[in-house]
């Protein structure tokens, strides 16, 4: 009997709901415990700028902040041993050697006429005509004849293609109004052309005076070459 109402009371003790109900939560709370330990923390609260940045219309993009832009050190070579074509386009620079460039002097290069007995005036005169007017291919210089001028190597005959055309024609009175022009650098005496005899200051003589075929030239001669000038436009 007394075995039997112990075991009574001890199977009563056990089955007490206090002791069953603790004994169900703890392992529970122990579970809750590690699940909410490892769930991801919370977010943080917003950070304020250090620095406040004011605000952009809505149509432009943001200007990146605190970029310092810095000249990168010059890598070409010294530019006076350079340089640039001029129909350099946006494609990358091509640098050519200063050698390529064309050097435009102001002297003057032999012209079509024979220079060998003219004199320094009617030598410059000559060449600038050449220069001027490049449809000239024949222009006479020293020849013999009566008068002292051309053997003289003060007088020119500019030879005009085609004078009988208006394109002939007008080419003369170019050539004659051009040496007219520079008269005092020429030195220029008279010309003639087309029978009319022209001399500086605007002088014209017109009648029986030939030479349709070509514009003659006087000049004041200026003494013979040495063979060191130079003849300058």
């Amino acid at each position: 009997m007394l075995l039997g109402v112990g075991r009574h009371s001890l199977a009563k003790e056990r089955r007490n709901p206090t002791v069953l109900l603790a004994s169900v939560l703890a392992p529970a709370a122990v579970f809750l415990v590690v699940k909410g330990d490892a769930s991801p923390l919370a977010e943080a609260a917003d950070v304020e700028p250090v620095v406040e940045q004011a605000p952009m219309a809505a149509a432009e993009p943001a200007a990146p902040c605190c970029v310092e832009i810095v000249a990168s050190p010059a890598t070409a070579p010294d530019p006076a041993l350079t340089v640039v074509p001029a129909s350099a386009s946006a494609d990358p620079v091509s640098l050519v050697s200063a050698s390529r460039w064309r050097v435009v002097s102001r002297t003057l290069p032999a012209g079509v006429a024979p220079e060998r007995g003219l004199q320094v005036r009617t030598i410059l005169t000559s060449r600038s005509i050449s220069a001027v007017f490049p449809e000239i291919s024949n222009i006479g210089g020293v020849r013999p004849d009566s008068l002292r001028w051309h053997p003289n190597g003060l007088a020119l005959d500019v030879m005009i293609p085609n004078y009988t055309s208006q394109a002939g024609i007008a080419l003369g009175n170019q050539i004659v109004a051009f040496v007219m022009a520079n008269a005092e650098r020429f030195g220029i005496q008279d010309a003639i052309w087309r029978g009319a005899y022209y001399t500086p200051g605007g002088g014209v003589r017109a009648g029986g005076y030939g030479h349709y075929d070509h514009v003659h030239i006087t000049t004041t001669g200026g003494g013979y070459p040495s063979g060191d000038e130079l003849y300058f436009r």
